[in-house]
């Protein structure tokens, strides 16, 4: 994977160890946080890093293509560094949100196509229930 320095760069943003830090943090987990979530991990090692900043930053990532922004039903946004089309699974007792294969439902895209005569240009899919740990708590 190219360094978060050159990819920053070459979506024409300015380059600060905030954005480093936070575009490393996305890119390497699959917990999909959301902002108060990446402030509170990040900001121990980075005393600078403010709350607001970090919101500004996922906008000028979302504007630029690096993440996308999750709405999943909470009060507050998560946010995914896989900006590829794929569905979601969220559990509705622990919050968890699972990323799900990308061609899983392909053909539910193109049935969608075909009822609507859209030219698709994006989807978000999101599917709520039980994760298996909370599914085995009940």
């Amino acid at each position: 994977m190219k360094d978060t320095t050159q990819i920053l760069r070459a979506k024409g943003l300015k380059v600060t160890p905030q954005r480093i830090a936070i575009y490393t943090m996305l890119s390497h987990t699959d917990e999909h946080p959301n902002a108060e979530t990446i402030y509170r991990s990040l900001e121990p090692t980075n005393p600078t890093l403010s709350l607001a900043t970090v919101y500004k930053t996922l906008d000028f990532f979302k504007t630029s293509g690096l993440v996308q922004e999750l709405n999943v039903g909470e009060a507050s946004s998560r946010y995914d560094a896989i900006v590829t089309r794929h569905p979601h699974a969220v559990c509705t007792c622990c919050g968890k949100v699972v990323d799900l294969p990308a061609d899983a439902f392909e053909e539910l895209r193109h049935r969608a196509c075909q009822l609507t005569d859209f030219s698709l240009e994006s989807e978000q899919l999101i599917f709520y229930g039980k994760c298996p740990k909370c599914k085995n708590q009940t």
